[in-house]
């Protein structure tokens, strides 16, 4: 009997919303009736002001006692009261509208839920698809080599050069052609560029929007922040892997080294042979190459040379 904590009566929520009700209800009953006490006794004390004590006894508008009017806007007051506590307060008050408010949230809730389950139907979908798609791939075999799957990447070589495929003297270009340079930057931006070091050290500064790939035999060598140096094509393409497309820009070795492994050829052929060049694109074979594209620019004011932008692919 000692020692024993006495059990405190438990009471949820749900309980404890019903019993304010319950008083909040009470208390606006009570309020009600009282109103109602005080125009019964006020009705009482008008006739009486007017009839005993004779107030008012000649304003009768319409005909009628003026206390008539004041009662009955009195009534009005407390059936408006009335009203209030049994119709709005009942349904239509904090606790309608709290219900409207709950309603309207379960109501988005749902919809909610309902995209949610949308979207991870549809990303389930597009996962499928892709899976499919992967496994698709890695089944398709070209028609030359049936157990080679298709390349995950294009490695594509861009170079400008003559119609005796030069491409350059002194570690420069031997033309300008505005054009050009726009495709090359148009074509090559986002994408990683691979080039030995003397191109690279031709720039005034490295290329914005590109990721810079040198290739050198000096062991040694320094480049600014964000330039990857290796020491061969083979390290090159290895570094360029999460790239689809990396791109070939030179020089004349590089491109040698990397003809044979390439997917695609994109040339702009100035029309012109340059002797004074020293340095030349690798001869291109045609019963390997594909044209697949041929834009011919004519020579104007701002182009010194009619050129053509071609496209190869390998067959």
């Amino acid at each position: 009997m000692f020692g024993k904590k006495k059990a405190k009566p438990h009471i949820d929520k749900e309980q404890l919303e019903l019993i304010q009700n319950a008083q909040r209800r009470v208390r606006q009953k009570k309020r009600l009736y009282i109103h109602f006490i005080i125009f019964l006794l006020g009705a009482v004390f008008l006739i009486l002001f007017n009839v005993v004590l004779g107030f008012g006894e000649d304003f009768k508008p319409l005909d009628t006692n003026w206390f008539v009017f004041a009662i009955l806007g009195w009534l009005f007051l407390f059936l408006f009261h009335a009203f209030n506590v049994f119709v709005t307060s009942k349904f239509m008050g904090k606790d309608w509208e709290q219900q409207q408010l709950d309603k309207l949230l379960a109501k988005q809730q749902d919809r909610i839920e309902e995209m949610k389950q949308k979207f991870i139907k549809e990303e389930m979908l597009i996962a499928q698809s892709e899976a499919y798609n992967d496994v698709v791939e890695s089944n398709i075999t070209t028609s030359d080599a049936k157990d080679k799957p298709i390349k995950k990447t294009e490695l594509t070589i861009i170079v400008a050069a003559g119609e005796n495929d030069a491409i350059g003297r002194n570690n420069k270009l031997i033309w300008h052609l505005s054009d050009d340079l726009k495709r090359f930057k148009q074509l090559t931006s986002s994408h990683h560029i691979i080039m030995g070091r003397k191109t690279f050290e031709s720039f005034p500064k490295p290329l914005p929007n590109r990721t810079h790939i040198v290739i050198t035999r000096q062991q040694d060598y320094t480049a600014p922040e964000g330039v990857i140096v290796v020491n061969s094509l083979e390290d090159a393409l290895d570094a360029s892997r999460t790239d689809k497309q990396p791109f070939i820009i030179g020089g004349g070795e590089i491109y040698k080294q990397a003809l044979p492994l390439a997917d695609k050829l994109e040339l702009t052929r100035v029309h012109h042979s340059f002797e004074e060049a020293d340095t030349f694109f690798p001869k291109i074979d045609y019963d390997i190459w594909k044209e697949v594209n041929n834009i011919f620019h004519d020579r104007d004011e701002d182009h010194d040379y009619p050129f053509s932008f071609l496209t190869y692919i390998k067959r």
